[in-house]
């Protein structure tokens, strides 16, 4: 059977889907990201831009902070209110945005959705709006896909991986192909869904940038920031995975990159 492709993220347009599918039920990347803000000593005020369901926002609201949850989807945005009450939550695209200049002391943008940024002025355009958006000396806090890490490496490329599990009684499978377009500088994503209800297959397909070390830290530099940490690991979604008390690496080699930034030369 031929899968139709649409033009929507299933996940992002099924939250619980997509909570099922992607489980952190020890809240481990909000804790990575509350070890990072207290370190540094980050202000109260906190952004998570492109928050998704908002179990990282509501975690940083639990710790004692003043979180506003940003996304452009609104069934993202629904769920995390009915189901991850605490933050505020409001719609806003990460690729030009403006909720108040230094409205906030930390700007936390996980789960490589920075990388939604294809292009050069969309990237500008995030930094640009990160740069009005925080306090004086203020944090952004990134973690992402690692573009070094795809250098003469193909083990995540070509091949379909395939993963399955039950939600509300049906056995759902994405069986998802990266392929790397060096020309765009894009990781793209093509994803078939499929499940045992007897539902057509549906493709979906999306990409993200691929930045290495040096072009972020040129970037971040640009636009005001000093570069605290860039590490691969350990980190919310590398193996092993972060526990508490353990320090930031020294090395940019793996698939996953983290990096803490802070703004020294505001608008």
């Amino acid at each position: 059977m031929t899968a139709t492709t649409v033009p929507h993220n299933l996940l992002t347009d099924n939250p619980a889907l997509y909570e099922v599918r992607f489980p952190d039920p020890d809240r481990l990347a909000g804790r990575w990201t509350e070890d990072c803000l207290g370190r540094h000593r980050a202000g109260r005020r906190v952004l998570d831009m492109g928050c998704g369901t908002g179990r990282d926002a509501a975690h940083l609201h639990g710790a004692g902070r003043s979180v506003t949850g940003a996304d452009l989807s609104e069934a993202m945005l629904a769920h995390a209110r009915t189901h991850h009450p605490g933050p505020d939550y409001v719609r806003a695209d990460l690729c030009g945005f403006d909720l108040g200049r230094g409205a906030f002391d930390a700007v936390v943008c996980l789960d490589s959705s920075l990388l939604y940024c294809h292009t050069n002025d969309q990237l500008d355009a995030f930094l640009s709006s990160c740069r009005r958006t925080l306090a004086p000396g203020g944090l952004l806090v990134a973690e992402m896909r690692n573009g070094a890490y795809l250098l003469g490496r193909t083990d995540l490329l070509d091949t379909p991986t395939v993963h399955s599990f039950t939600w509300q009684g049906t056995v759902h499978r994405s069986t998802t192909t990266l392929t790397v377009d060096r020309t765009a500088q894009l990781l793209r994503r093509s994803r078939v869904w499929t499940a045992d209800d007897g539902s057509a297959p549906v493709e979906q397909r999306s990409a993200w940038r691929l930045l290495f070390p040096q072009e972020l830290r040129h970037l971040l530099a640009a636009h005001g920031f000093e570069v605290l940490e860039l590490h691969d690991g350990p980190g919310p979604r590398t193996e092993p995975p972060w526990q508490d008390g353990r320090p930031p690496g020294d090395t940019t080699d793996a698939d996953r990159l983290h990096v803490v930034a802070r703004l020294t030369t505001p608008h």
